[in-house]
């Protein structure tokens, strides 16, 4: 890895299949150790079920109010400053109640990759 400044491109945002919009602060290959990226849930959305294989997540909230669901930990609200840590294949969720768009940087090692999701919600 190089030393590196990352604009920010809020034009790059995309919504993902999962429930929520998606804009990648960083993830490439020059720097496999770890992806960032900005998610936003709508209020009123809940993310669908899901996992990731071989990568640990963690949750850093930044602004609005949510319902978490981690493993078999029991719900709970986050709020900003909460950091959510999710071990690999672990089964997770994020519900947006509140009335303001629920943001929070996930932060991926190694970094994300789209083979590591698995919808839980699409299995038999």
């Amino acid at each position: 890895m190089n030393a590196t400044i990352k604009p920010i491109c809020p034009d790059g945002e995309y919504y993902f299949t999962e429930g929520c919009h998606i804009l990648e602060l960083s993830n490439s290959a020059s720097d496999p150790e770890v992806s960032i990226a900005r998610a936003r849930v709508t209020p009123g959305i809940t993310t669908r079920w899901h996992c990731l294989k071989d990568t640990v997540e963690r949750y850093v909230i930044v602004s609005g109010e949510g319902i978490v669901e981690v493993g078999d930990l029991p719900a709970q609200t986050v709020r900003p400053g909460d950091t959510v840590l999710i071990p690999a294949l672990c089964r997770q969720r994020i519900a947006n109640e509140g009335d303001e768009d629920l943001v929070f940087l996930a932060i991926c090692s190694p970094r994300f990759q789209p083979d590591n999701y698995h919808d839980l919600e699409s299995c038999p």
